[in-house]
């Protein structure tokens, strides 16, 4: 494991954060009237792509040095003027006059998520997926395909709404991201992304059909999007994972580790 210092966590931060802002920027100019918007305030971005969206959140806050109560009255009407609540994911090597202004402000805590991490060495091999798993990089024919297969293996989680919708799609399309679906017998099994930013390979969105699990499709995903990762210069590879969750083990096996735990902060308006 490498030690995470704060340049370092910028840098992980940073490139979760601009993922985002590409996918609230695709969205404002494809519906202007979706009020999609990115804001740059505390060191981070603040991104609303939707009420109720997955990808409207705030990242990267508190990371270049003391944040001031004018920036979080900033960050706050941001998002109570598109008529939602204030969500931050925090991450523990941000500034603490952060989480101070929180606390002073009637911030609450609404969920915990591990970012883990590991080096990517050109010089790495991988192992073939098993004969019956076949993945495939998603060109524009299949992207709906891929969409509704990443959506369909989270619904246990997460109900297949039209924001989830949305927010895949808008993923898929976003710069820098290449999307990979995994079959078995040609039946589509589950799907996953990759996104590229700054020498550091996102990996995100991976589910799998309920089907297929235990099959082996996700270490397949993963290990695919790693060498992808590798063929392209990256020296880290970065993904979240709920604590202690399946993802979690299947990513660990893969050799990544826990970097931090963030914590998720939240403002709603009464």
């Amino acid at each position: 494991m490498r030690f995470v210092d704060v340049p370092l966590a910028r840098r992980l931060e940073t490139a979760e954060a601009e993922g985002a802002a590409g996918c609230a920027r695709t969205l404002a100019q494809r519906r202007p009237e979706s009020r999609a918007a990115v804001e740059a305030v505390a060191g981070g971005y603040a991104v609303f792509a939707g009420v109720n969206s997955p990808v409207t959140q705030a990242v990267g806050l508190g990371l270049n040095g003391p944040v001031t109560e004018a920036e979080v009255e900033r960050l706050e009407e941001f998002y109570r003027s598109r008529g939602d609540a204030v969500r931050v994911e925090l991450c523990p090597l941000a500034d603490t006059s952060l989480v101070e202004l929180f606390g002073r402000r009637g911030y609450r805590v609404t969920e915990f998520s591990n970012v883990l991490i590991r080096r990517l060495d050109p010089n790495e091999s991988w192992p073939p997926a098993p004969p019956s798993i076949h993945v495939e990089q998603v060109g524009e024919p299949d992207a709906a395909l891929w969409g509704r297969t990443v959506a369909q293996g989270f619904a246990a989680q997460f109900p297949v709404t039209p924001e989830i919708l949305e927010a895949i799609e808008l993923f898929s399309c976003n710069p820098g991201a290449t999307c990979f679906l995994a079959r078995i017998d040609d039946e589509p099994a589950g799907g996953a992304a990759l996104s590229i930013r700054d020498g550091i390979a996102g990996m995100f969105g991976a589910s799998t059909l309920p089907a297929f699990r235990n099959r082996g499709v996700q270490t397949a995903l993963l290990q695919k999007r790693l060498a992808v990762a590798e063929a392209a210069g990256c020296d880290l590879a970065v993904t979240i994972t709920q604590p202690s969750s399946t993802s979690q083990r299947n990513v660990e096996r893969q050799s990544f580790g826990v970097a931090y735990t963030r914590v998720k902060f939240a403002r709603e308006w009464t």
